[in-house]
């Protein structure tokens, strides 16, 4: 009987002791941020890509990361057909929510899955080492300037002509390295699932593939 009693006793006092944990005001969970450049190789339309973009986030219990994330296509392309005005080029962007699980981050290599979950356009444009004036493509100097303006705007046009909007879900893993207390490295790949183009610029399958990525992270880990 005197044991039964103690038994109730100490279940009735756990209670008492257990420490309960909340998203907001709980001493037990940490919060960081992080802000990260990242260049993706992969293929498009067939043909070899480079992507660059930007990921950026909030760090909860240094495990689940919730951020946003957009790239752009910084590489010339060649589109599946000349754009209205002659463009040979494909133009990509996109973007969204970017969420991210992270493996024992404490640990000096460690590992991480992600997904974006968001939308993109997909068109044409010039070369970007072109100058508008008309040199030649292919050749960089500082003394000329990009023609953005003729990349991505035109006079005789409405945007929507120009480019098509997509829907775009992107998960990935990576393999990341803590240099220091608030600089990461990650290696890592990707695959975009894309839908939703109807383009002479480009397709879903075009679009769609593998990326393999380098990604410099900055922040409280």
């Amino acid at each position: 009987m005197k044991k039964m009693l103690c038994v109730l006793v100490t279940l009735c006092a756990m209670p008492l002791f257990a420490q309960e944990d909340y998203l907001f005001g709980s001493t037990s969970i940490d919060h960081g941020g992080y802000g990260a450049l990242v260049t993706k190789f992969t293929s498009i339309n067939g043909r070899f890509g480079v992507i660059m973009g930007a990921r950026g986030g909030w760090i909860i219990d240094h495990t689940f990361a919730l951020g946003i994330a957009g790239y752009g296509l910084v590489s010339n392309v060649r589109a599946n057909a000349p754009g209205p005005n002659g463009e040979p080029y494909v133009g990509l962007g996109y973007g969204g929510l970017d969420l991210e699980y992270i493996y024992r981050s404490n640990d000096l290599v460690h590992a991480s899955i992600h997904t974006l979950i968001g939308a993109g356009a997909v068109g044409f444009r010039n070369s970007i080492w072109a100058h508008a004036g008309g040199r030649p493509e292919g050749i960089w100097d500082p003394h000329w300037t990009t023609a953005w303006d003729r990349n991505w705007a035109y006079e005789d046009d409405p945007w929507p002509h120009h480019y098509n909007v997509f829907f775009i879900v992107e998960p990935g893993a990576n393999i990341d390295v803590n240099i220091t207390r608030w600089f990461r490295t990650s290696f890592g790949a990707t695959f975009r699932l894309v839908s939703g183009v109807s383009s002479a610029a480009s397709s879903n399958r075009d679009l769609s593939g593998p990326s393999g990525s380098v990604t410099f992270r900055f922040g409280s880990f």
